[in-house]
């Protein structure tokens, strides 16, 4: 953004912003900031702000795209910036907000959709959309610019739910809380989807970070994730639909209706605000505490746009910091200040003292964590049948720099730690690979693919999947017999297709194809696309695990699937590398 250094400030005769006296956590970047008062002091010396004719002789339109629930505030910003003439460069703000979800403006970003992209200007309710599209290279481009409010995200109920578990001054963790209201008949908890949610993100994000820390943790993170599934919505706005029409009324019973919501603090100070009945959600704020929307504001391609409209947009971004600005997002049940939290707001939105409503979590969810919860999301909700083929070469007997165990040893506890994110309706199978495995053959079906809830001799396919995963051993002298594996297993993916499911090859490897009898790479990839089926997809999810792999030649093999090659140093990593895939090939199908 150096080309687009801050613009000015208010025109000569408007109302100019306070000086500011406190210290705002939700910041925005420092560098900006100092750029604001050197620009204005440039373009006045440098005669570009006109103060002898009207700023709208030479209007800067600006068309920004925002998440619902903070469009109003943003269209109250754009208003106030008409009515007090603010400027950029001596030019009025014409600054137009369209409410658009946050992740459709995520798919049409990633798919370089223009016709849906006609604005310059992105505000997502949370960080997460914008981080997802700057770590995809071939998305269009976002330049973030800083955050304009947060919104601390909790769980909402009906006062008679509320009052049945000690609101206010009982207080819950995100495990007890959702301990509470999954496993009972009579208090329903709902949520938006995480796939499109980031309020459902990011508590589904918290809730199975806690669980892991438990006994079992993982299985205990999945059968939350699933009874969460079974009461979702498609966004958050849908989700308030869900709950009774009359708080207080008969239908609070209806099974049909949801008692509890996870929720944004702004949420549901916005539906406190418009509700008719008088009664009022109540706002448990987890006592472990709770994930924030963080509303970053972000320039859309940035170099495409004209330094008036880069300088034009940061100019609005900067009005929302101001003490006119934070005025306006505070009006509307924002957070503009961690240090200085309005009692009005809180109260608003259905928190009272003692709850927790000022702890935020020690540190935010790491990208990584973000991914690994959507990833357990999207294989719980969908249930999976996926096909597990693991690399026997000899290599994978060569040790993990910095541990005191082998390649297959770490790839053994990677794979059993995601067998158990799975749930009984999943189906899971294993194959390994090496030459001289099998005769001609490079591979071997240790275990079919089948439902892992299913009956397998004395125990479950689960058990007969855990023992294989144990049992899994280097080939004394075996080689990478890539190419002719990835084919047979794909075929087989294929012809055992399951409707509904979410299908897919994993593949892992610590090397490149060592079989020079194997169909060559080019056929190889021929083959695979001319399988692929876009109306059944079965992505392969091919993995490279240690320095000898080849991760072009994995993108490529993957890529005619639908798929994606993935790059890891140390096999511990395979668990979240399967799940972010996992998320990747899903949202594509």
């Amino acid at each position: 953004m150096g080309r687009h250094s801050l613009p000015d400030g208010f025109r000569t005769g408007a109302t100019g912003p306070r000086p500011r006296t406190r210290r705002r956590s939700v910041a925005l970047a420092t560098a900006l900031v100092l750029a604001v008062a050197a620009g204005t002091a440039a373009a006045v010396e440098g005669g570009l702000l006109s103060f002898g004719s009207s700023c709208w002789d030479s209007a800067v339109r600006l068309r920004i795209a925002a998440a619902p629930d903070i469009t109003p505030a943003l269209k109250d910003a754009a208003e106030y910036a008409r009515d007090n003439d603010v400027t950029s460069d001596g030019n009025c703000l014409d600054v137009q907000v369209t409410a658009r979800e946050a992740f459709k403006v995520t798919d049409a970003l990633r798919s370089k959709d223009k016709g849906a992209t006609d604005f310059e200007a992105w505000v997502p309710d949370s960080g997460v959309w914008v981080n997802r599209i700057m770590a995809d290279d071939r998305s269009t481009p976002v330049t973030p610019a800083g955050n304009v409010a947060s919104s601390p995200v909790g769980v909402a109920m009906i006062p008679t739910a509320a009052k049945s578990l000690g609101w206010p001054a009982k207080t819950y963790s995100w495990t007890e809380l959702a301990s509470a209201t999954t496993t009972s008949d009579s208090l329903k908890l709902g949520a938006g989807d995480p796939a499109r949610s980031a309020t459902g993100l990011l508590a589904l994000t918290q809730l199975t970070h806690a669980a892991a820390k438990a006994k079992d943790g993982d299985t205990q993170a999945a059968a939350t994730t699933k009874a969460l599934s079974q009461r979702i919505s498609d966004s958050d706005s849908q989700v308030l639909d869900t709950l009774p029409r009359d708080l207080s009324g008969t239908e609070q019973g209806n099974p049909k209706r949801n008692q509890a919501l996870i929720l944004s603090e702004q949420a549901a100070f916005a539906y406190n605000a418009s509700a008719d009945s008088g009664d009022d959600l109540d706002l448990f704020y987890p006592k472990d505490g709770s994930p924030r929307l963080d509303y970053p504001f972000a320039l859309v391609d940035e170099p495409s746009l004209t330094t008036d409209e880069s300088r034009a947009a940061l100019r609005f971004m900067t009005l929302l910091g101001e003490p006119d600005g934070r005025k306006i997002l505070e009006k509307r049940g924002f957070r503009t200040d961690d240090d200085e939290i309005p009692d009005r707001l809180v109260t608003q939105a259905g928190g009272r003292a003692p709850q927790p409503y000022r702890e935020l979590p020690a540190e935010p969810a790491s990208d990584k964590e973000i991914e690994e919860a959507l990833g357990m999301w999207t294989i719980t909700v969908q249930s999976a049948r996926l096909t597990t083929v693991v690399d026997a070469s000899a290599s994978m007997s060569d040790p993990v720099p910095g541990t005191s165990e082998s390649r297959m040893e770490v790839t053994r506890a990677a794979l059993l730690q995601a067998l158990a994110t799975f749930t009984p309706e999943d189906e899971i199978g294993l194959w390994k690979f090496s030459t001289k495995l099998d005769g001609k053959r490079d591979y071997r079906v240790l275990v079919p693919t089948e439902r892992l809830g299913d009956r397998a001799g004395d125990g479950t396919q689960r058990d007969r999947l855990s023992a294989a995963f144990s049992g899994l051993k280097p080939v004394p002298d075996g080689a990478t017999g890539l190419y002719d594996t990835a084919l047979a297993a794909y075929k087989a993916a294929i012809a055992s297709y399951a409707p509904g499911k979410f299908n897919a090859v994993v593949l892992l490897t610590d090397g490149v194809n060592q079989d020079p009898g194997s169909i060559s790479r080019s056929s190889l990839v021929a083959e695979l696309q001319e399988l692929s089926d876009p109306e059944r997809p079965v992505p392969l999810i091919a993995v490279a695990v240690g320095p000898e792999a080849d991760r072009d030649e994995l993108d490529d093999i993957a890529e005619a699937t639908g798929g994606s090659g993935h790059q890891v140093t140390d096999p511990s990593q395979i668990h979240s590398v399967i799940l972010k895939a996992v998320v990747r090939a899903g949202s594509q199908s």
